[in-house]
């Protein structure tokens, strides 16, 4: 059996896409990582020296009930819709580091956000409506270095990423396309793909810390995540077709501190398990490969609640 074309790392896609998008844990909604974000192969480096590009689309609508801090306020309700387009750039080089390959990227958020729900002012609420679009947290990975086993089968690598506040915050607001504040990603994923039979089985578990941020005074807690992939590639029309189940584990494993911390530690946990398809070819040198995933949140604790749709494009060559 053929193998499948392989599409650039979405880890590049795990970026702080839900920076508006609030919740119970962490400050102003979610960390920077996106749960469910990558899993599979096609989220794996490139075997070979090669440039890869990809976008990747991302639709979530969420809600809660409960108060929850917000860029220096305190919402009682919020519903959020939120879209985003996720351009990603990588590049494997020529260069070796302990038998590995080594490799570097970065990824360019656009995000589109709309927000309604009630605020707490004094000893009642007010309602409130706002959206917001813009660049977001650009996401970098100064140091990937990647190694290959069983003919290429199994794919295992060791990464860093870094996100950046350069999207915009203001104090105030409930809609924001950037958290102003940094996070460091250490993080490793292994990924295998049977040239044989097809099977797959991917995994990816990254551990975030995050700096204060300095207008509210507020300190987001460190974050673990574990996203994993289990799904069989079959030949079809040229390509591979591939079906399986995608799922996540988030925990924030320390407490929010720092002053705009007003609710506590709000230690938040996620849950979520979906179904993932995909499609993958090779056209002359290059190599694509398509991916749909939908990933209900299923077992949610201080958090906010919702679906994350994803739909991936990519290539190398």
């Amino acid at each position: 059996m053929a193998r499948p074309a392989r599409a650039p790392a979405a880890a590049l896609a795990a970026f702080a896409v839900l920076g508006t998008a609030p919740a119970r844990a962490e400050e102003g909604g979610t960390g920077h990582y996106l749960p469910g974000a990558t899993a599979s192969f096609i989220d794996a480096l490139p075997k070979d020296t090669r440039f890869a590009f990809a976008n990747f689309f991302l639709f979530y609508p969420a809600s809660v009930s409960g108060r929850l801090p917000v860029a220096g306020l305190l919402t009682a309700t919020l519903d959020a819709t939120v879209f985003a387009d996720l351009l990603v750039g990588l590049y494997r080089t020529e260069l070796r580091l302990l038998g590995g390959s080594y490799a570097f990227g970065g990824m360019l958020p656009v995000l589109w956000t709309d927000l309604t729900g009630t605020i707490v002012a004094g000893a009642g609420t007010r309602a409130t409506s706002e959206s917001a679009s813009g660049i977001g947290d650009v996401f970098l990975y100064p140091f990937l270095l990647g190694w290959t086993a069983m003919g290429g089968d199994l794919k295992y690598d060791v990464r860093f990423g870094i996100y950046a506040p350069t999207g915009k915050f203001e104090a105030g607001s409930i809609a924001n396309v950037g958290k102003n504040y940094w996070t460091f990603e250490p993080a490793a994923s292994v990924s295998f793909l049977s040239s044989r039979i097809g099977l797959e089985a991917s995994a990816y578990a990254g551990f975030d810390f995050n700096t204060r941020n300095g207008t509210t005074d507020y300190l987001t807690g460190k974050q673990l995540h574990v996203d994993a992939t289990v799904a069989e590639h079959l030949p079809l029309l040229g390509g591979l077709v591939g079906l399986g189940a995608s799922a996540f584990y988030y925990q924030q494993v320390t407490a929010d501190t720092g002053s705009g911390a007003v609710l506590g530690e709000l230690k938040g946990r996620t849950v979520g398990v979906g179904p993932v398809a995909s499609y993958a070819m090779k056209i002359g040198d290059a190599r694509g490969a398509l991916e749909v995933k939908w990933l209900p949140e299923l077992q949610v604790k201080n958090r906010i609640e919702g679906d994350y749709f994803w739909l991936k494009l990519g290539v190398t060559f």
